[in-house]
């Protein structure tokens, strides 16, 4: 897990914008919603749920998109690096891309959501 002083850090491709936030184990899964689909141009997206008290942006700022009613994602402006995404139904957490923190494999999610849209070539027996 890449922390400093207790923190892990993440950010975007080109190196625009980056985070942190305080390092513990938060629930994270795999989202098979078409909006993250459409979003991010992947079969879907890994997410960690973040307490928004512990999480910081230490440069830059992403880009804004309300992609639903309920929610709003954010991505880097130059690079399109999906983000965040902040919901309405959980207003206290901010949801980060687990690939986009800088050792995202030391966080493998722990389920999946939205599995009813999940693609049939993405399915295993």
């Amino acid at each position: 897990m890449e922390t400093v002083n207790n923190f892990t850090e993440g950010g975007c491709f080109c190196g625009s914008v980056r985070y942190s936030f305080e390092s513990d184990n938060y629930p994270s899964s795999n989202c098979h919603c078409s909006m993250c689909r459409r979003t991010s141009g992947a079969a879907f997206l890994s997410w960690m749920a973040i307490p928004l008290t512990r999480f910081e942006y230490k440069k830059g700022n992403p880009k804004k998109l309300i992609s639903s009613s309920q929610g709003t994602r954010y991505f880097c402006k130059d690079c399109g690096t999906p983000l965040v995404c902040l919901l309405d139904e959980h207003p206290k957490y901010i949801y980060v891309t687990i690939c986009s923190l800088d050792k995202p494999q030391d966080f493998k999610p722990n389920g999946d959501m939205y599995v009813e849209d999940m693609l049939d070539w993405v399915k295993t027996p």
